[in-house]
């Protein structure tokens, strides 16, 4: 098993790569209006220092329950926050409302063609350093990241199987797969998981078409899978994991039985971005 450490780039979590793809992708005149998303926290942050690296101003909707952590890294890259209720369509909503008002560019956290293919590079970086890879697990949210890998791997000729991960009590993408439609949950459902980068209340429309055309499978992990992953990743791999970035190693620790057969396999760690005090508490726990 190799880890794939998103933990370590300068926002500490993946989305850096769609959000700067997305921004770079615009106009002079369309970055001259400014952008604004809608996140829970790590695409907040990377739209934030994607924004300040090009010039452009960025206004992120962020629920009120997101990780203090988050929202202040993002307040302090630049950005202006706006707060709203913790449903995924209350973001998108104030979002498209603003937008409208001021003719700020919507810069999506994972429904667009080019945040998938920024997030696709970490597929393509998995093929560099391990051309031979047979597994990947790759966390699923609002299926940008998974969109992305897949596609990258798939597309380059790679036989490896692409299998999403993603908290039992956020298991839309899993019910979603299996049903051959996308599935809605509620956001007193998912706003429960301990994986708050996961908390997507249904995924992308465009994401499912890529995920039913490149992802083998998805499979979902308990609250305390979750947990002790955190807890083994820091002790024996040095990696400080969140626990959406956590999900990949769970699946590999508690759910072999569903994943297939392999000779090397990679765990995509989404992200770092913990709050000291769960942190904290993760570690103190008994068991590693």
């Amino acid at each position: 098993m190799w880890l794939k450490a998103e933990s370590l780039q300068p926002i500490g979590s993946f989305k850096l790569r769609g959000a700067y793809n997305k921004i770079a992708s615009f106009t002079e005149q369309e970055r001259q209006r400014g952008v604004i998303s809608y996140s829970s926290g790590n695409h907040a942050q990377g739209v934030a220092y994607a924004a300040r690296a090009l010039g452009v101003k960025a206004i992120i909707v962020m629920p009120r329950n997101a990780p203090k952590i988050k929202m202040d890294s993002t307040a302090a890259l630049g950005a202006e926050i706006v707060t709203v209720g913790p449903a995924s369509a209350k973001r998108l909503q104030k979002a498209e409302e603003l937008a409208r008002q001021y003719g700020y560019m919507i810069v999506p956290p994972y429904n667009d063609e080019q945040i998938i293919a920024g997030q696709g590079t970490v597929g393509l970086e998995i093929l560099e350093d391990c051309p031979d890879v047979d597994l990947v697990l790759a966390p699923v949210g609002g299926g940008g990241l998974i969109s992305g890998v897949s596609a990258a791997l798939k597309l380059s000729g790679s036989r490896a199987k692409v299998i999403g991960v993603e908290p039992e009590l956020a298991n839309d993408a899993q019910q979603s797969f299996r049903k051959g439609e996308i599935v809605e949950l509620s956001a007193e459902r998912v706003s429960s998981t301990l994986a708050d980068g996961l908390r997507t209340q249904s995924i992308g429309r465009l994401n499912f078409e890529h995920m039913r055309e490149f992802v083998d499978d998805v499979i979902s992990v308990t609250e305390d899978e979750i947990r002790t992953a955190m807890r083994r990743i820091i002790l024996n791999g040095r990696i400080v994991a969140e626990p959406s970035g956590a999900v990949t190693f769970a699946a590999w620790l508690f759910h072999g039985h569903e994943l297939p057969d392999s000779r090397k396999a990679v765990a995509v760690v989404s992200g770092g971005n913990v709050e000291p005090q769960l942190l904290a508490q993760v570690l103190m726990e008994e068991g590693c």
